[in-house]
């Protein structure tokens, strides 16, 4: 019996050991008849598949002896004048018999178009069939037209069986094993929707609401960049059911012993088993008190849900406009301010600036969708002690309330890009002086939105070392904060356009 494999490096294998298939363009004959799934390939396709544009004089006496060679490879011990078995005659052209679990990418594909009873039987079919894999399909034959769609068409149902892998592992209550998974298929895969389903899904039912709320925003952002889209139907419906806690969104009670001991690593098994704010706090330390101002619902909600699932922060309010948060500050005195830079009767921006003006003000991080390059330059003009995008994943706008309120000021590194471009036309390329080549890399990485945790690893220093080394710069410029020592990298020119991080 012989196996033949083409997911991955394509071989045929015989009692363990792999055969001797020949050259490129003779094993392109058996791949080809593969491809086939038995079916017949007559001569001239084969030809005219092999040989692009002009084949040679003599191509069909070579395909002949590729055959003929081929089949003494494939079957050894057969006699000189007995039928072949596995590499037939098909006038008028040749097939290739084998059982389905002989080929492997028939195997797989058998394995994911079959009907399955239960998700149990699908997730172990799932599994069986992606195990298959070893590499990109028919990587060998990717210069030739009919392998390159045929290796497109595996993968498409690859990325399928990894979903319906995924979807059976939920409906199994088997939530948290699933996520990292997800997150790397969503990530690789930003147009398929159904991958954002199943990871913003995996997530609420691991008591992370604001990141199922995050991978949602995420996949709008990318259909709206690559196709001018909004989210579907599906995720739209999603997005509403998260905000309130619908009920069916909640995990089913798996059954008894199939709980994977990943679980209990840090990740919960359902919104009710995640820790509250209230619970952080309750610890000795006294929780943030956030405001959140911004014009639209939908995202003081989903800000709402990242403060209640984060320990330590609490909301002090919420506002519509500029003129309410102005008033609410002076109200409840929050320790920190999320607004939003364009709001209705009184922007963002004046109503930092005003906020920032008074005695003792609270900390104000800016967000915006998209903003404009000049509004982003004068809020940081303004003092603000941080500038994040709606769009970031919910951990950079918790990073950048608690660097904040250390006194620090994180800069989303989505939002350098526009600054970058701001100050493209007029730029000063003089650094200050008395500054090292050391000094000016951290200067990049800090204008680049670096945390002081990004810069020790990727500098391969202590974290500590680097805060203080940020500190002796912010003292030895005659700067407030962070994001003053930003507005200095892209004005003196340390950060140009394109510029790598470093």
């Amino acid at each position: 019996m012989v196996i033949f494999r083409a997911l991955g490096p394509f071989e045929a294998i015989s009692d363990g050991e792999p055969l001797d298939l020949g050259g490129q363009r003779q094993q392109a004959v058996l791949a080809r008849l593969l491809v086939a799934g038995g079916r017949a390939v007559p001569v001239s396709v084969l030809i005219d598949e092999l040989w692009p544009g002009e084949p040679p004089a003599q191509a069909l006496s070579t395909i002949q002896g590729y055959v003929s060679r081929l089949r003494r490879a494939l079957e050894p011990d057969r006699a000189p004048r007995e039928e072949a078995s596995v590499l037939v005659s098909a006038p008028p052209g040749y097939a290739l018999r084998a059982d389905v679990t002989d080929v492997d990418f028939w195997h797989f594909e058998h394995l994911v178009k079959s009907d399955h009873d239960g998700p149990a039987a699908t997730l172990e079919r799932m599994e069986t069939a992606l195990a298959l894999w070893r590499g990109p399909a028919l990587a060998g034959f990717q210069e030739l037209a009919w392998a390159q769609s045929e290796a497109t068409r595996l993968d498409e149902l690859r990325l399928l069986a990894v979903e319906r892998r995924a979807d059976a592992a939920l409906r199994l209550g088997r939530t948290g094993p699933v996520i990292p998974d997800l997150e790397a298929h969503a990530s690789a895969h930003p147009l398929r929707e159904e991958a954002w389903r199943l990871l913003a899904l995996a997530l609420y039912r691991a008591g992370r609401q604001g990141d199922a709320l995050g991978a949602l925003r995420r996949a709008r952002e990318a259909l709206r960049d690559e196709l001018g889209l909004d989210l579907g139907p599906t995720l739209q419906r999603l997005e509403q059911d998260i905000l309130v806690q619908a009920k069916h969104l909640d995990a089913p009670h798996p059954p008894a012993g199939t709980i994977s001991s990943g679980l209990s690593g840090g990740l919960s098994g359902g919104p009710g088993a995640a820790p509250s704010a209230r619970d952080g706090a309750a610890a000795g330390t006294e929780a943030l008190r956030v405001l959140i101002a911004d014009d639209q619902a939908l995202v003081r909600t989903g800000l709402k849900v990242i403060l209640d699932s984060e320990p330590g922060l609490d909301l002090a309010g919420e506002a519509e406009n500029g003129e309410q948060a102005i008033a609410l500050v002076q109200a409840v005195r929050p320790d920190v301010v999320l607004m939003d830079i364009q709001m209705p009767r009184l922007d963002g921006l004046a109503a930092a600036r005003r906020i920032l003006a008074a005695e003792a003000p609270p900390k104000v991080i800016m967000m915006t969708t998209f903003g404009t390059d000049e509004n982003l330059y004068a809020a940081l003009r303004a003092g603000v002690s941080g500038f994040v995008l709606k769009t970031s994943a919910p951990e950079q706008l918790i990073a950048a309330i608690r660097a904040a309120v250390a006194g620090d000021a994180l800069i989303d590194p989505a939002v350098t890009t526009h600054l970058i471009a701001a100050f493209a036309g007029r730029r000063d390329p003089a650094a200050p002086e008395g500054l090292s080549d050391s000094d000016i890399d951290l200067i990049k990485l800090v204008a680049r939105g670096f945390t002081n945790r990004q810069i020790a690893m990727t500098l391969a220093v202590p974290e500590q070392e680097v805060a203080d080394e940020v500190s002796a710069l912010l003292r030895g410029l005659g700067l407030v904060d962070r994001a003053q020592l930003v507005v200095l990298a892209y004005e003196r020119g340390l950060v140009s356009p394109g510029s790598p991080a470093a």
